[in-house]
Protein backbone atom coordinates (compact mmCIF):
# COMPACT_ATOMS: atom_id res chain seq x y z
CA UNK A 1 0.00 0.00 0.00
CA UNK A 2 1.30 3.43 -0.95
CA UNK A 3 0.24 6.64 0.76
CA UNK A 4 1.71 10.11 0.43
CA UNK A 5 4.57 8.72 -1.62
CA UNK A 6 5.40 6.27 1.15
CA UNK A 7 5.50 2.53 0.60
CA UNK A 8 3.89 1.16 3.77
CA UNK A 9 4.22 -2.48 2.78
CA UNK A 10 1.74 -5.06 1.58
CA UNK A 11 -0.51 -4.87 4.63
CA UNK A 12 0.31 -1.91 6.88
CA UNK A 13 -0.71 -1.48 10.48
CA UNK A 14 -1.64 2.04 11.52
CA UNK A 15 -2.02 3.57 14.97
CA UNK A 16 -5.41 5.24 15.36
CA UNK A 17 -5.53 8.85 16.53
CA UNK A 18 -6.71 8.74 20.15
CA UNK A 19 -7.15 11.73 22.43
CA UNK A 20 -4.64 11.74 25.31
CA UNK A 21 -3.21 8.42 24.05
CA UNK A 22 -1.46 8.71 20.68
CA UNK A 23 1.03 11.33 21.81
CA UNK A 24 4.78 11.30 21.05
CA UNK A 25 5.76 9.15 24.09
CA UNK A 26 3.29 6.43 23.12
CA UNK A 27 3.89 6.74 19.40
CA UNK A 28 7.59 6.08 19.98
CA UNK A 29 6.78 2.75 21.60
CA UNK A 30 4.39 1.76 18.82
CA UNK A 31 6.96 2.63 16.18
CA UNK A 32 9.56 0.48 17.94
CA UNK A 33 7.12 -2.44 17.83
CA UNK A 34 6.49 -2.20 14.09
CA UNK A 35 3.67 0.30 13.55
CA UNK A 36 3.87 1.40 9.91
CA UNK A 37 2.13 4.76 10.16
CA UNK A 38 0.78 6.84 13.00
CA UNK A 39 -1.51 9.78 13.53
CA UNK A 40 -1.42 12.49 16.15
CA UNK A 41 -4.16 12.96 18.68
CA UNK A 42 -7.01 14.79 16.99
CA UNK A 43 -6.64 18.56 17.10
CA UNK A 44 -9.41 21.13 17.35
CA UNK A 45 -9.14 23.61 14.51
CA UNK A 46 -10.64 26.28 16.76
CA UNK A 47 -7.91 25.68 19.34
CA UNK A 48 -5.27 25.63 16.64
CA UNK A 49 -6.18 28.94 15.02
CA UNK A 50 -6.43 30.56 18.45
CA UNK A 51 -2.97 29.28 19.34
CA UNK A 52 -4.25 27.27 22.32
CA UNK A 53 -1.27 25.64 24.03
CA UNK A 54 -2.69 22.11 24.13
CA UNK A 55 -3.72 22.19 20.48
CA UNK A 56 -0.43 23.61 19.25
CA UNK A 57 1.59 21.11 21.28
CA UNK A 58 -0.14 18.27 19.43
CA UNK A 59 1.59 19.44 16.26
CA UNK A 60 4.89 18.16 17.68
CA UNK A 61 6.22 15.41 15.45
CA UNK A 62 9.67 13.87 15.31
CA UNK A 63 11.67 12.47 12.42
CA UNK A 64 11.79 8.98 13.90
CA UNK A 65 7.97 8.85 13.87
CA UNK A 66 7.60 9.36 10.13
CA UNK A 67 5.50 8.73 8.15
CA UNK A 68 2.89 10.45 10.27
CA UNK A 69 -0.42 12.23 9.80
CA UNK A 70 -1.77 15.20 11.72
CA UNK A 71 -5.51 14.88 12.33
CA UNK A 72 -7.84 17.86 12.70
CA UNK A 73 -11.54 18.22 13.48
CA UNK A 74 -14.00 21.06 13.13
CA UNK A 75 -17.13 22.18 11.32
CA UNK A 76 -16.51 25.79 10.31
CA UNK A 77 -15.10 26.15 6.81
CA UNK A 78 -12.98 29.23 7.48
CA UNK A 79 -11.50 27.71 10.64
CA UNK A 80 -10.78 24.42 8.86
CA UNK A 81 -8.96 26.22 6.04
CA UNK A 82 -6.90 28.37 8.41
CA UNK A 83 -5.97 25.27 10.39
CA UNK A 84 -5.04 23.50 7.15
CA UNK A 85 -2.36 26.11 6.51
CA UNK A 86 -0.98 25.64 10.03
CA UNK A 87 -0.83 21.87 9.56
CA UNK A 88 0.86 22.26 6.19
CA UNK A 89 3.58 24.30 7.87
CA UNK A 90 4.21 21.49 10.39
CA UNK A 91 5.13 19.23 7.43
CA UNK A 92 3.59 15.85 8.28
CA UNK A 93 3.23 13.32 5.49
CA UNK A 94 -0.58 13.52 5.61
CA UNK A 95 -3.37 15.81 6.77
CA UNK A 96 -6.20 13.69 8.14
CA UNK A 97 -9.75 14.90 8.79
CA UNK A 98 -11.68 13.43 11.69
CA UNK A 99 -15.28 12.77 10.71
CA UNK A 100 -15.71 9.95 13.22
CA UNK A 101 -15.26 11.10 16.83
CA UNK A 102 -18.54 10.26 18.63
CA UNK A 103 -17.94 12.31 21.80
CA UNK A 104 -20.87 14.59 22.61
CA UNK A 105 -18.85 17.81 23.06
CA UNK A 106 -17.46 17.35 19.54
CA UNK A 107 -20.62 16.09 17.87
CA UNK A 108 -22.86 18.83 19.27
CA UNK A 109 -20.79 21.37 17.34
CA UNK A 110 -21.32 19.50 14.09
CA UNK A 111 -17.74 18.22 14.06
CA UNK A 112 -16.37 14.67 14.20
CA UNK A 113 -19.17 12.17 13.67
CA UNK A 114 -21.65 15.03 13.94
CA UNK A 115 -21.08 15.86 10.30
CA UNK A 116 -22.49 12.44 9.33
CA UNK A 117 -25.88 14.12 9.64
CA UNK A 118 -24.96 16.39 6.72
CA UNK A 119 -23.09 14.42 4.06
CA UNK A 120 -23.14 17.27 1.55
CA UNK A 121 -21.31 19.49 4.05
CA UNK A 122 -18.90 16.67 4.82
CA UNK A 123 -17.99 16.39 1.14
CA UNK A 124 -17.78 20.14 0.53
CA UNK A 125 -15.53 20.69 3.56
CA UNK A 126 -13.28 17.87 2.42
CA UNK A 127 -13.02 19.28 -1.10
CA UNK A 128 -12.12 22.71 0.25
CA UNK A 129 -9.34 21.24 2.38
CA UNK A 130 -8.01 19.10 -0.47
CA UNK A 131 -7.93 22.18 -2.69
CA UNK A 132 -6.17 24.31 -0.04
CA UNK A 133 -3.63 21.85 1.35
CA UNK A 134 -0.24 21.08 -0.15
CA UNK A 135 -0.40 17.71 1.63
CA UNK A 136 -2.20 14.49 0.74
CA UNK A 137 -5.53 14.53 2.58
CA UNK A 138 -7.09 11.46 4.18
CA UNK A 139 -10.30 10.94 6.14
CA UNK A 140 -11.34 8.82 9.11
CA UNK A 141 -15.07 8.28 9.64
CA UNK A 142 -17.80 5.83 10.67
CA UNK A 143 -20.49 3.82 8.91
CA UNK A 144 -23.08 6.53 9.51
CA UNK A 145 -24.96 8.41 12.19
CA UNK A 146 -27.21 5.46 13.12
CA UNK A 147 -28.51 2.18 11.69
CA UNK A 148 -30.85 4.06 9.34
CA UNK A 149 -28.13 6.27 7.83
CA UNK A 150 -25.26 3.94 6.91
CA UNK A 151 -24.36 5.83 3.77
CA UNK A 152 -20.67 5.00 3.91
CA UNK A 153 -20.52 3.29 0.50
CA UNK A 154 -21.78 6.42 -1.23
CA UNK A 155 -19.70 8.63 1.06
CA UNK A 156 -16.53 6.72 0.16
CA UNK A 157 -17.06 7.31 -3.56
CA UNK A 158 -17.88 10.98 -3.07
CA UNK A 159 -14.84 11.59 -0.86
CA UNK A 160 -12.61 9.81 -3.35
CA UNK A 161 -14.06 11.97 -6.13
CA UNK A 162 -13.06 15.19 -4.34
CA UNK A 163 -9.49 14.00 -3.95
CA UNK A 164 -8.78 12.22 -0.68
CA UNK A 165 -5.85 9.78 -0.80
CA UNK A 166 -7.09 7.14 1.69
CA UNK A 167 -10.13 6.41 3.83
CA UNK A 168 -10.14 4.81 7.28
CA UNK A 169 -13.51 3.48 8.40
CA UNK A 170 -14.55 2.53 11.92
CA UNK A 171 -17.14 -0.23 11.73
CA UNK A 172 -19.71 1.39 14.02
CA UNK A 173 -22.24 4.19 13.78
CA UNK A 174 -22.05 7.28 15.92
CA UNK A 175 -25.07 6.08 17.90
CA UNK A 176 -23.18 2.91 18.87
CA UNK A 177 -20.26 4.91 20.26
CA UNK A 178 -17.89 2.03 21.14
CA UNK A 179 -20.58 -0.45 22.15
CA UNK A 180 -21.46 -3.71 20.47
CA UNK A 181 -19.39 -5.41 17.82
CA UNK A 182 -17.90 -3.49 14.92
CA UNK A 183 -19.54 -4.42 11.60
CA UNK A 184 -16.96 -4.70 8.83
CA UNK A 185 -19.40 -5.81 6.13
CA UNK A 186 -19.76 -2.38 4.55
CA UNK A 187 -16.04 -1.76 4.91
CA UNK A 188 -15.47 -4.92 2.88
CA UNK A 189 -17.98 -3.80 0.26
CA UNK A 190 -16.03 -0.56 -0.21
CA UNK A 191 -12.65 -2.27 -0.28
CA UNK A 192 -13.90 -4.56 -3.05
CA UNK A 193 -15.78 -1.90 -5.01
CA UNK A 194 -14.10 -1.73 -8.47
CA UNK A 195 -14.75 2.00 -8.60
CA UNK A 196 -12.68 2.59 -5.46
CA UNK A 197 -8.97 2.98 -6.14
CA UNK A 198 -7.76 4.65 -2.92
CA UNK A 199 -6.58 2.54 0.06
CA UNK A 200 -9.36 1.48 2.42
CA UNK A 201 -8.27 0.98 6.01
CA UNK A 202 -10.45 -0.97 8.42
CA UNK A 203 -10.79 -0.03 12.07
CA UNK A 204 -12.68 -1.49 15.02
CA UNK A 205 -12.24 -4.44 17.40
CA UNK A 206 -8.89 -5.67 16.08
CA UNK A 207 -7.40 -7.05 19.28
CA UNK A 208 -5.43 -10.12 18.22
CA UNK A 209 -3.19 -11.34 15.39
CA UNK A 210 -5.73 -14.01 14.47
CA UNK A 211 -8.52 -11.47 14.09
CA UNK A 212 -6.31 -9.15 12.04
CA UNK A 213 -5.55 -11.93 9.54
CA UNK A 214 -9.16 -13.13 9.48
CA UNK A 215 -10.46 -9.64 8.70
CA UNK A 216 -7.70 -9.04 6.16
CA UNK A 217 -8.74 -12.14 4.24
CA UNK A 218 -12.48 -11.82 4.75
CA UNK A 219 -12.90 -8.15 3.90
CA UNK A 220 -9.97 -7.38 1.60
CA UNK A 221 -8.96 -4.11 3.24
CA UNK A 222 -5.63 -2.53 2.31
CA UNK A 223 -4.55 -2.06 5.91
CA UNK A 224 -5.77 -2.08 9.49
CA UNK A 225 -5.90 0.75 12.01
CA UNK A 226 -5.53 -0.28 15.64
CA UNK A 227 -6.80 1.81 18.51
CA UNK A 228 -7.86 0.60 21.94
CA UNK A 229 -6.01 -2.74 21.72
CA UNK A 230 -2.71 -0.85 21.60
CA UNK A 231 -3.28 1.11 24.82
CA UNK A 232 -0.63 -0.14 27.24
CA UNK A 233 0.18 -2.89 24.75
CA UNK A 234 2.28 -1.60 21.81
CA UNK A 235 3.41 -5.19 21.20
CA UNK A 236 0.16 -5.79 19.32
CA UNK A 237 1.90 -4.44 16.22
CA UNK A 238 4.83 -6.85 16.29
CA UNK A 239 2.56 -9.76 17.15
CA UNK A 240 0.26 -9.12 14.19
CA UNK A 241 3.18 -8.60 11.80
CA UNK A 242 4.80 -11.86 12.88
CA UNK A 243 1.54 -13.77 12.56
CA UNK A 244 0.83 -12.35 9.09
CA UNK A 245 4.30 -13.40 7.97
CA UNK A 246 4.61 -16.82 9.62
CA UNK A 247 1.18 -17.93 10.83
CA UNK A 248 2.71 -18.34 14.28
CA UNK A 249 2.04 -16.51 17.52
CA UNK A 250 4.88 -14.74 19.25
CA UNK A 251 5.21 -15.26 23.00
CA UNK A 252 3.88 -12.29 24.97
CA UNK A 253 6.33 -9.64 26.16
CA UNK A 254 8.40 -10.56 29.18
CA UNK A 255 8.11 -8.79 32.51
CA UNK A 256 11.39 -7.04 31.77
CA UNK A 257 9.99 -5.76 28.46
CA UNK A 258 6.76 -4.60 30.07
CA UNK A 259 8.49 -2.71 32.85
CA UNK A 260 11.03 -1.19 30.47
CA UNK A 261 8.23 0.05 28.22
CA UNK A 262 6.31 1.50 31.17
CA UNK A 263 9.46 3.25 32.41
CA UNK A 264 10.20 4.71 29.00
CA UNK A 265 6.60 5.78 28.53
CA UNK A 266 6.41 7.46 31.94
CA UNK A 267 9.76 9.21 31.52
CA UNK A 268 8.89 10.63 28.12
CA UNK A 269 5.34 11.51 29.20
CA UNK A 270 6.68 13.62 32.05
CA UNK A 271 9.30 15.21 29.81
CA UNK A 272 6.75 16.11 27.14
CA UNK A 273 3.68 17.07 29.19
CA UNK A 274 5.13 18.13 32.50
CA UNK A 275 5.13 16.14 35.72
CA UNK A 276 1.49 16.20 36.80
CA UNK A 277 -0.19 15.80 33.43
CA UNK A 278 2.41 13.31 32.26
CA UNK A 279 1.69 11.12 35.29
CA UNK A 280 -2.08 11.44 35.05
CA UNK A 281 -2.28 10.56 31.36
CA UNK A 282 -0.09 7.49 31.83
CA UNK A 283 -2.61 5.89 34.16
CA UNK A 284 -4.87 4.40 31.48
CA UNK A 285 -1.94 2.31 30.21
CA UNK A 286 -0.90 0.46 33.36
CA UNK A 287 -3.65 -2.18 33.38
CA UNK A 288 -2.58 -3.46 29.98
CA UNK A 289 1.13 -3.17 30.64
CA UNK A 290 0.72 -5.60 33.53
CA UNK A 291 -2.32 -7.56 32.47
CA UNK A 292 -2.37 -11.19 33.58
CA UNK A 293 -0.03 -10.84 36.56
CA UNK A 294 -1.44 -12.56 39.64
CA UNK A 295 -1.42 -10.25 42.65
CA UNK A 296 -0.68 -7.10 40.64
CA UNK A 297 -3.66 -5.18 42.04
CA UNK A 298 -1.91 -3.35 44.93
CA UNK A 299 0.96 -2.31 42.68
CA UNK A 300 -1.43 -1.10 39.99
CA UNK A 301 -3.45 0.79 42.59
CA UNK A 302 -0.37 2.74 43.57
CA UNK A 303 0.57 3.41 39.96
CA UNK A 304 -2.83 5.01 39.33
CA UNK A 305 -2.91 7.09 42.52
CA UNK A 306 0.61 8.32 43.24
CA UNK A 307 1.69 11.68 41.88
CA UNK A 308 5.35 11.28 42.87
CA UNK A 309 7.63 10.24 39.97
CA UNK A 310 10.20 8.71 42.29
CA UNK A 311 7.59 6.49 43.90
CA UNK A 312 6.18 5.43 40.54
CA UNK A 313 9.60 4.30 39.35
CA UNK A 314 10.10 2.48 42.65
CA UNK A 315 6.84 0.59 42.13
CA UNK A 316 7.93 -0.36 38.61
CA UNK A 317 11.20 -1.69 40.05
CA UNK A 318 9.22 -3.68 42.62
CA UNK A 319 7.06 -5.21 39.90
CA UNK A 320 10.10 -6.26 37.90
CA UNK A 321 11.74 -7.80 40.96
CA UNK A 322 8.65 -9.65 42.15
CA UNK A 323 7.66 -11.04 38.76
CA UNK A 324 11.12 -11.60 37.29
CA UNK A 325 10.56 -15.33 36.94
CA UNK A 326 6.88 -15.08 36.03
CA UNK A 327 5.89 -16.36 32.60
CA UNK A 328 3.01 -14.40 31.07
CA UNK A 329 0.56 -16.54 29.11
Amino acid sequence: MKLAGQDLGDFPLLLAPMEDVSDPPFRALCKEQGCDMMYTEFISVEGLIRDATKSVQKLDIYDEERPIGIQIFGANLDSMLRATEIVDAAKPEVLDINFGCPVKKVVCKGAGAGILQDIDKMVSLTKAIVDRSSLPVTVKTRLGWDDNTKYIETVAERLQDVGIQALAIHGRTRKQMYKGEADWTLIGNIANNPRIHIPIIGNGDINSPQKAVLYKERYGVDGIMIGRASIGYPWIFREIKHYVKTGEMLPPPTIRERVAAARQHLTHSIDWKGERLGILEMRRHYSNYFRGLHGIKPYRAELVTSLEPERLFEVLDMIEERYAAFVVE
